[in-house]
């Protein structure tokens, strides 16, 4: 991975992590349900953010690394097919 991604990624987990905590205290102080589901999509919405920043590092660095080795041309089609699918 690309070090300015990594950082990235690392700033994205950091506030996850800042979510979830806030998931928990909200079920701790009797928070309403709405409120809690609202934080659990926040979460998840930036899961799937996070990731997405990941699989399109992967796939470029399999580009890169695709025209140094014209044989990973059906492999890098193949990962494009499943991230395809991710989105």
């Amino acid at each position: 991975m690309v070090e300015h991604r990594r950082a990235d990624v690392r700033k994205r987990v950091a506030r996850i992590h800042g979510h979830v905590h806030a998931v928990t205290e909200m079920l701790d102080e009797g928070r309403s349900y709405t409120d809690v589901v609202h934080q659990i999509v926040a979460v998840r919405s930036a899961l799937d953010s996070t990731l997405q920043v990941i699989i399109e590092d992967l796939v470029e660095e399999c580009e890169v690394r695709a025209e140094k080795d014209p044989q990973m041309g059906a492999s890098l089609a193949e990962l494009r097919q499943v991230v395809a699918k991710l989105r």
